[in-house]
């Protein structure tokens, strides 16, 4: 008996990466036990049987009546309070109109969503998938052992906000969309909404996606997550609304338990209205912040500032980047430049009014550094046309990127990498690459800089593309080894986003007192992205603890260095798989 059968859709085989095919071979032939015995298999088929339809289920727009058979709560008309409230509606439009198109295709049920009959349903899960919760141990409990197969062998892990698809095996659906939501924190409360919306978006696209018209969403937002659920569900009730606005076929069903699905009817009519009188009651009690294009939060960093005093100088202060903090949360594209965030500072000479300053996006100057950048010098020296050139820079500084690649592909530089001081040297014990640099061998003074930077790019740009960590020894390299401030800086500048974002460890091995103080000056006030990610080891055994010792290619002059300052078997390293930065 085939594990998949009359389930895997071919037209969407490769959006799925091969899991059906995997799985249709034998289990025997996987080295997999065979624990489906022939009674199993009988189970499983008969809970086939025991499914909900969709036709079973009513529509958001047929709900008169609650589940006890009483004409639905009718929501309070605040306009006839108008004239003796000064604040008035939150709204002076409806966001959010009345369509009894959308309701017809929108349904809030309380229920076993592993039971339900449709195209896709969700779980929500952790980043290895292995969560258990209510609804995972519902689904992994009735799609059977090709389930947990698929995800050990082949899908293996999901970053937060992301979406993975597989078949449904033994479930009434035909396929599952697993997400990862985010853990809700107050101090992090922005990328907390923000991921939480990337799910349930991904989620409905990616169905979108494969060509599936009925999807099934359960509560991504569970309480073990911490997030607050009138937030949450406020965030998945815009989304679903935007999102059935913008296609016209496809069903979506909130699968709800019971304390959910009293917030979630209380909340829906704000966002599918169902008649005139709740259109007008949503008015005063939807929140301001309703969401952008896709029902997604609209970020007041995004937002023009105008400062009263041009002569005002701005700072922004780096927020902490570091892999446990929700600000790397991924959306699923690397920087967004249609949202740059403008304001102007300069003033006119002789002038009566002055400009306002113009700051560039907030999040890449967090990620790469930059200073907030001034539209005009001077207006009438540059004229209007300075403002297209100083507004479209940090794109330039990624086609000089493009334009450095092209040219580290086709020159040659086997004068940089004859000297051996930069070189990938297998993975760390949670599986990404390792890079080595040795300073000693770096001949700053005596090699040509530029081709120095092109080796670097040629080097490291296929590996960047995933997370990666660095291994810098400072071992007896001296002042020719040390190239200017100016040059780190103008290559810290170079390198686009993916260099920072998917760097999660740089480790310094035998730094010295001064290396620590140049090290903090450095990441303090040009490089802030990284400074959590910067550690100083002062041998070469407690990078052991990271790295597994046959996967680190080092040269002799470091080991007996190391063996010669701290001895012999001085630091027994931890060799489990979690590292200092992981």
């Amino acid at each position: 008996m085939r594990l998949v059968s009359n389930i895997y859709n071919e037209s969407i085989e490769t959006s799925l990466g091969g899991i059906a095919k995997h799985l249709t071979q034998p289990q025997e032939s996987r080295g997999l036990p065979n624990h489906s015995t022939r009674q199993q298999q009988q189970q499983q088929q008969q809970q086939q049987h025991h499914f909900v339809t969709l036709g079973s289920l009513k529509r958001w727009g047929e709900q008169s009546e609650d589940d006890r058979g009483q004409p639905r709560p009718r929501p309070t008309d605040y306009s006839q309070f108008a004239p003796n409230v000064e604040a008035g509606p939150k709204h002076p439009v409806t966001p959010f109109p009345c369509d009894a198109q959308i309701n017809n295709r929108f349904v809030i049920w309380e229920g076993d969503i592993s039971q339900l009959k449709v195209d896709a349903i969700t779980n929500s899960t952790d980043e290895t998938l292995t969560e258990k919760n209510r609804v995972s141990k519902k689904i992994f409990g009735r799609a059977g052992a090709a389930l947990t197969s698929a995800i050990v062998h082949d899908v293996r892990r999901c970053k937060t906000g992301e979406v993975r698809v597989t078949p449904g095996f033994f479930l009434p659906s035909k396929y599952i969309i697993h997400t990862v939501g985010p853990i809700y924190s107050e101090k992090y409360r922005t990328a907390s909404e923000a991921t939480l919306h990337a799910c349930y978006r991904n989620v409905l696209y990616k169905a979108r996606e494969l060509g599936l018209r009925t999807v099934a969403l359960c509560d991504i937002s569970s309480v073990q997550r911490n997030f607050p659920p009138d937030t949450a569900a406020h965030i998945a009730l815009r989304t679903v609304r935007r999102f059935l606005e913008q296609y016209r076929a496809e069903i979506v069903i909130v699968c709800l338990e019971s304390n959910a699905r009293s917030i979630y009817e209380v909340l829906a009519p704000l966002y599918f209205p169902r008649d005139a009188l709740e259109e007008r009651s949503a008015l005063w009690q939807l929140p301001k912040d309703i969401g952008g294009l896709y029902g997604e939060p609209q970020l007041a960093d995004r937002q023009i500032r105008i400062i009263h005093n041009p002569q005002h100088s701005v700072m922004i202060e780096a927020d902490d980047d570091s892999d446990t903090s929700p600000h790397d949360l991924e959306m699923g594209s690397d920087v967004e430049y249609s949202n740059i965030n403008l304001s102007l500072a300069a003033q006119l000479s002789g002038a009566a009014h002055s400009f306002t300053q113009m700051q560039g996006d907030l999040d890449r100057q967090r990620l790469l550094g930059d200073r907030p950048r001034m539209v005009y010098e001077s207006v009438l020296d540059d004229g209007l046309e300075g403002i297209e050139h100083q507004e479209s820079s940090p794109l330039l500084v990624d086609c000089e990127y493009e334009r450095l690649l092209r040219r580290a592909k086709t020159e040659d530089l086997s004068e940089v990498s004859g000297i051996g001081c930069l070189y990938q040297s297998g993975v760390d014990r949670l599986g990404r690459p390792v890079v080595v640099f040795c300073g000693k061998w770096f001949p700053a003074h005596n090699i040509d800089l530029e081709k120095a930077l092109l080796y670097l790019i040629y080097l490291l740009d296929p590996i960047v593309k995933g997370d990666y960590v660095i291994a810098y020894f400072h071992t007896l390299t001296s002042s020719n080894n040390y190239p200017s401030l100016q040059w780190l800086k103008d290559v810290y500048s170079i390198l686009p986003y993916k260099y920072k974002k998917n760097l999660k460890a740089f480790y310094i091995v035998h730094p010295t007192f001064w290396t620590k103080m140049m090290t903090w000056w450095f990441t303090t006030f040009m490089a802030p992205a990284i400074k959590t990610k910067v550690h100083s080891l002062p041998g070469v055994e407690h990078l052991y603890s990271a790295i597994a010792k046959d996967q680190l290619e080092i040269p002799a002059y470091i080991t007996e260095y190391d063996m010669a300052t701290n001895g012999i078997h001085y630091f027994q390293p931890i060799t489990n798989t979690s590292s200092p930065a992981s």
